[in-house]
């Protein structure tokens, strides 16, 4: 996915029983998808839980964020729960959102892959708006940058 691609619709479960169909959202409103590694982690649990300590700066009118992470429903649920992370975080434990995106990092610790650090922010349009991939998972994304580019749509 680049800047300017129609953005890949997908439904992904948050929790045992809760699908969130993130194909309806998009072109409704501004989306923003923060991919982390690993679940649990201390650079993931920091990253989604700033975005969460700064929340009235990420509730987005109109708009969603999205934590997307490559474990199974049931660890995504139980970190988001933990951890008091006040959006979803999606589980793509197939890997098929992450590898759309082009963010599947096969090699990071063996198989069966992880996704890579990443932010993208969709546009009203449905299309990438901003897309930020991290080759070292222990670097956040500028999170200034994401609002930036979601104040600008």
């Amino acid at each position: 996915m680049n800047i300017g691609d129609t953005a890949y619709a997908f439904s992904l479960p948050a929790a045992k029983g809760e699908v969130v169909d993130v194909g309806a959202l998009l072109g409704r409103g501004p989306v923003v998808l923060l991919f982390i590694p690993f679940a649990f982690s201390s650079v993931c649990t920091a990253e989604l839980c700033r975005v969460g300590s700064e929340w009235p700066a990420w509730d987005i009118p109109d708009g969603h964020v999205f934590g997307v992470a490559t474990d199974s429903p049931f660890v995504t649920a139980k970190w988001r729960a933990d951890e008091g992370i006040p959006f979803p975080v999606l589980s793509d434990f197939g890997r098929a959102v992450s590898r759309a995106y082009g963010v599947l990092d096969e090699n990071l610790m063996g198989p069966p892959g992880v996704a890579k650090r990443s932010a993208f922010v969709i546009d009203r349009e449905g299309r990438v708006a901003y897309r930020w991939v991290s080759d070292d998972p222990s670097v956040e994304p500028d999170y200034s940058a994401v609002q930036a580019a979601v104040e600008a749509l």
